[in-house]
């Protein structure tokens, strides 16, 4: 019974906290696309000649993939003859490129040039507050290690068949070597994450 009341104590306090954060008019969706937009307006188009799609449109056809978490760049395709109002409308596409253009295109798209983008409307999340929702407001806790690696494509510590909830176990039972060959993975997992942190996160 106190756990719930504990639990509800929680949720109202974080109710409150919730209703003192209000979500800024530049914060919302239909802001944030337009501020992505007219970065991507910014980067150089490296193709030479006439185009007949506009880096922009495409580098939006990119974003639009990754966001609607279609499981191939195939299937994102598929939306453009049954749905493009939808894109259009949502993404401010012009046109959208057919799945191998957009791959021919983008392969050309340096990692920097995206870079400031990504740090812009990260570091705008981050002080509108709006980053706490993902953890509802401190009731939750934070994504684990083996969360952002497997989000980052880094190899967990886990998928070597031992987690830190079997350490105390293996502990018990001498195994200290299997404890120290987990550990390992775990510092070098956690020396990769930092390695993307401190290039693309670091604000």
């Amino acid at each position: 019974m106190s756990y719930i009341k504990s639990l509800m104590k929680q949720g109202k306090k974080a109710l409150d906290h919730a209703n003192k954060i209000k979500l800024r008019k530049h914060l919302n969706a239909d802001a944030l696309f337009n501020t992505l937009r007219k970065g991507f307006d910014k980067i150089d188009d490296h193709r030479k000649g006439t185009t007949e799609i506009s880096l922009t449109d495409v580098l939006m056809s990119g974003f639009a993939f990754f966001s609607l978490k279609d499981p191939s760049v195939l299937a994102f395709d598929e939306r453009r003859p049954k749905g493009p109002q939808n894109l259009m409308s949502i993404y401010g596409i012009g046109k959208i490129p057919c799945d191998t253009s957009m791959r021919g295109i983008l392969d050309d798209v340096g990692p920097n040039d995206l870079r400031p983008l990504f740090k812009d409307a990260f570091r705008q999340l981050q002080r509108g507050k709006v980053l706490e929702k993902m953890t509802f407001y401190g009731i939750t806790k934070k994504f684990n290690l083996d969360f952002y690696c497997k989000s980052f494509g880094i190899e967990s510590p886990k998928s070597h068949g031992v987690s830190g909830m079997d350490v105390k176990e293996l502990y018990n039972a001498g195994k200290i070597k299997e404890i120290a060959t987990y550990c390992g993975h775990d510092v070098k997992a956690t020396y990769e994450l930092y390695k993307i942190w401190d290039e693309y996160l670091n604000l």
